[in-house]
């Protein structure tokens, strides 16, 4: 494929691109705001109605709405017509992932099920496994469940120790071993599940149906949050799955394994939206109606300036969610044209593609979902603790976030590792840019120009940035070469400049295209790109500095970090006021409707 054609992974920090170009979601049609309104209905008539049953661990009321979703549709949102679903765009389905991710833990059972219990096969499997299990699975007749983690083997999913071992006719796989932390087991029919065969260094995966003899299910684990989802232990003993049950090669186990962990962690970078706009439209709700010192704690401006961030950190993570499920597409439809690929091996191809985006928008988005809930039971104060309160729910709910489908450790590790890779396998002249920059670094300038129009001044900003990172990308890998995977420090703060980057370029993108339809309400959204941009560059100034200071000697770091401050330079911004107009807006809506 042409690199003109589309976006690589990683390389908008090195290429300019044009707000004409992305998708932001004030452009969802009327058939895919028609499937949010059906998702949220559900939860409304479904799921809050029994949210407190379902904490207390009732897996067949849970079970039984899962099965409702399906007999709705809700379940083939993302499965091809022909295996019984309605095969909808990525940019779709991650609506749909961003509107179901208001259910608590419903969510988590739902999105096991749809993604990491279902996609494996749809993607993986063969003709005869699809037309047997995802057809059943795309309507909730099967349930679905993923299970890699073991008790020793976590982020490190190769080092598992289940053992599969070939019959002596051929016809079953033996399989023993344990699984844990594996969402759905309660109640799944079906499970893929990773082991070794005989001695192989990496896992294969296998499609396991739960009534096997030997499948034994352990007690639902008890914990801090999403306790409605079935979370238990799986152990196989002497169990004889078929072999033809063996999915997509032998040996292929671990990349199905990354893949589908590249696929779970952009879903959840969608879940998250939902679950910050319930959390925030809950707690501007509760402002308007509590006072304080005689009048509403809404016209304090403590809590104008906690509503606010809240709004905008949502916002920002919205835009960026979106703009790379357009990307998925695009490459997903390229991938079919010019390379013959199927649906399912072109949507998982497509999806892993962006590592980097994948990695980036599950940190981010886990973490602002942390703070606006946080901020959510700050607002509500001693209510905010009680378990009366949604908040208090939320909260709770929110905190796995940042240690599903890989932790917030390992994918800022990612992010700066596959960028670096796929720069050094030619994808972008990422090292040369870098190099040449490093080179004039004495000669930097901000590139302020007269006469410069609003966006074209932040457009400014953000290559400014872009600079930021490369110097700093240069200077560590100059410095340490190979070496520079062990400096996780130095990684991070690397990560953190990529993903700063990468959310306020999409939110830059988005209120750009989107000013012309806004009429007098586009200052609000150039408010909330003034607020979130004057603190990204900031975090990078800061973020540059302690690189750089990690990784050389002082008076080059003091030469690198003259440059830096020279890059993060930015007209100043009354952040009060901004704020306080965008909370404006929420407290006059009583609800999130940005």
């Amino acid at each position: 494929m042409d690199n003109k054609d589309y976006l690589k992974s990683g390389e908008f920090l090195v290429r300019e691109v044009e707000a004409k170009d992305v998708f932001v979601p004030e452009e969802f049609d009327e058939e895919q705001q028609m499937i949010a309104q059906t998702c949220k209905d559900f939860l409304e008539a479904e799921v809050y109605p029994n949210l407190d049953n379902l904490d207390q661990g009732d897996r067949e009321l849970m079970k039984e709405i899962l099965k409702k979703s399906g007999e709705l549709g809700l379940m083939g949102i993302s499965i091809p017509e022909e295996y019984g679903g309605f095969g909808q765009s990525f940019v779709t389905q991650m609506l749909a992932a961003e509107t179901i991710g208001a259910g608590f833990s419903f969510s988590v059972a739902f999105m096991a099920h749809c993604g990491i219990g279902t996609l494996p096969i749809m993607y993986y499997g063969s003709e005869e496994q699809r037309q047997k299990y995802v057809t059943a699975l795309a309507t909730g007749e099967l349930l679905g469940a993923y299970c890699l983690t073991e008790p020793g083997a976590g982020s490190d999913a190769n080092s598992g120790k289940t053992s599969a071992t070939l019959s002596d006719d051929g016809k079953h796989y033996i399989l023993n071993g344990q699984k844990m932390w594996i969402t759905n087991a309660g109640f799944c029919d079906t499970q893929v599940v990773f082991a070794k065969i005989d001695k192989d260094r990496i896992l294969s995966a296998f499609i396991v149906d739960s009534n096997l003899p030997g499948v034994v299910i352990g007690p639902d684990e008890h914990k801090m949050g999403i306790k409605g989802s079935s979370t238990a232990q799986i152990y196989y003993n002497d169990v004889k799955v078929p072999a033809e049950n063996l999915l997509g090669a032998r040996g292929e186990g671990f990349r199905i394994a990354l893949s589908i962990l590249h696929m779970g962690r952009m879903k959840l970078g969608a879940n998250v939206i939902g679950a910050a706009k319930m959390a925030i439209t809950d707690s501007v709700k509760y402002a308007n109606e509590r006072k304080q010192f005689g009048a509403l704690i809404a016209s304090f401006g403590a809590i104008q300036h906690k509503l606010a961030e809240m709004v905008i950190r949502t916002f920002a993570h919205e835009s960026a969610i979106y703009r790379v499920s357009k990307d998925i597409d695009k490459l997903m439809d390229k991938l079919k044209q010019k390379e013959a690929c199927d649906d399912g091996r072109s949507a998982i191809e497509a999806i892993s593609h962006y590592a980097v985006e994948d990695a980036i928008l599950k940190v981010y988005g886990s973490e602002i979902l942390d703070y606006v809930v946080d901020e959510a039971v700050q607002i509500h104060g001693g209510m905010g603790y009680s378990a009366e309160m949604n908040v208090e729910r939320g909260y709770r709910d929110s905190r796995i976030n940042r240690i599903f489908e890989g932790t917030n450790e390992i994918n800022r590790l990612l992010i700066t590792d596959t960028t670096l890779k796929r720069a050094q396998k030619g994808d972008y002249d990422l090292f040369g840019m870098a190099a040449q920059l490093y080179r004039e670094m004495d000669n930097i300038t901000d590139g302020q120009q007269k006469g410069e129009t609003y966006y074209q001044e932040k457009q400014r900003n953000i290559k400014n940035l872009k600079k930021a990172a490369m110097l700093v990308i240069h200077g560590a890998s100059d410095v340490y070469g190979r070496k520079l995977v062990r400096e996780q420090e130095v990684l991070n703060n690397i990560a953190d400049i990529i993903t700063e980057i990468y959310i306020a370029e999409s939110l830059l993108l988005r209120v750009e295209k989107i000013e012309p339809a806004k009429g007098e309400e586009a200052p609000l959204y150039k408010d909330m790109l003034d607020v979130y941009l004057y603190d990204a560059v900031n975090k990078v100034r800061k973020l540059g500095m302690d690189a750089a200071y990690s990784f050389t000697e002082k008076d080059a770091a003091d030469k690198m970090v003259k440059a830096l401050t020279t890059l993060t330079t930015l007209r100043g911004v009354n952040v009060k006021e901004a704020r306080r107009r965008i909370a404006a807006k929420l407290i006059e809506d009583n609800s999130y409707k940005f």
